[in-house]
């Protein structure tokens, strides 16, 4: 009988044209650097190597990580250290405020490692960096991306209570993928943790998704129609590219053409926002969704 031989797929080694583009930096990106750097503040643009950090910096803007920068889990497609963090900042909050209020900013992404090492996943010093830069500099929107608080209620409902402009959970990746790209992750609560948002007061909730993990096309059509019906409005959808050789690989590079496709489809379900383009990660162009 003849042997039936498996095929394993050939990853991309070449980096597309779409998305090469040139680093370049001015005085806004070295005051922001700057800023951040003085306040003793990481920023999920360094740590997760953003590709559009400088394009961000130039124009004064940061997504700010709090809660240190060691997160307790191991997400294959993630950069950030990860580990067993080492105490609590308490005094983060007004730091945080100070920063934005240096790099006068009008809307701000915060965004934190998961700590599940903490009773409460960190959500009281959520609370308090929200309602500080809020106190400290009144005309600013506050955007939020937050883990998934292990679905406690209870938790989330402390951050949602600081009223962010915001709220944005990541899917990530579609269901059937989950439990081998997202450390400790399950579709199903996050979705449950998006719902819970959208039905607290007027919250714009948004979520996210990437391309290249070895998804299939009516999978992330699918995810889109899930994250639509749990309450989502707002949504980014962005090419993954693998940061280190011990990260799950890319498995290939989606053509531009799909994420324009894809745009046009969240959009004829019912989307608000849609920001979706291979150079797309979630906290890209955020002041100008909020506008919607």
């Amino acid at each position: 009988m003849e042997q039936i031989q498996e095929v394993v797929p050939i990853r991309p080694t070449r980096l597309p044209d779409w998305l090469r583009r040139p680093i370049q930096t001015d005085k806004s990106y070295g005051e922001t650097h700057s800023a951040l750097k003085k306040n003793g503040l990481h920023t999920v643009c360094e740590e997760a190597k953003c590709p559009n950090r400088h394009e961000c910096w130039n124009h004064g803007t940061a997504t700010v990580m709090i809660l240190g920068s060691v997160c307790t889990r191991d997400c294959r497609f993630c950069s950030i250290a990860t580990g067993k963090p080492k105490g609590l900042d308490l005094l983060e909050p007004m730091r945080v405020a100070h920063a934005v209020k240096k790099m006068e900013l009008k809307h701000v992404v915060i965004t934190s490692v998961t700590r599940d090492d903490l009773a409460d996943g960190g959500s009281q010093i959520w609370a308090e960096t929200i309602l500080a830069v809020k106190e400290m500099v009144p005309e600013v929107t506050v955007e939020v991306l937050t883990p998934d608080f292990w679905g406690r209620k209870k938790n989330l409902t402390r951050v949602l209570d600081a009223k962010p402009i915001v709220f944005n959970h990541n899917i990530e990746t579609v269901k059937r993928l989950q439990r081998s790209i997202r450390s400790g992750g399950k579709y199903e609560r996050s979705m449950d943790v998006l719902r819970w948002a959208s039905e607290h007061s007027d919250i714009k909730v948004k979520s996210g998704i990437m391309l290249g993990l070895g998804e299939r096309e009516e999978e992330v059509r699918q995810t889109i129609k899930d994250l639509y019906m749990n309450g989502v409005r707002l949504l980014t959808v962005g090419q993954y590219m693998s940061p280190t050789k011990n990260h799950e690989p890319t498995h290939r590079y989606a053509e531009p053409r799909e994420f324009v496709e894809l745009e046009d489809y969240a959009y004829e379900i019912g989307f608000d926002a849609v920001a979706s383009g291979p150079l797309v990660r979630s906290s890209y162009r955020a002041d100008l969704m909020v506008r919607v």
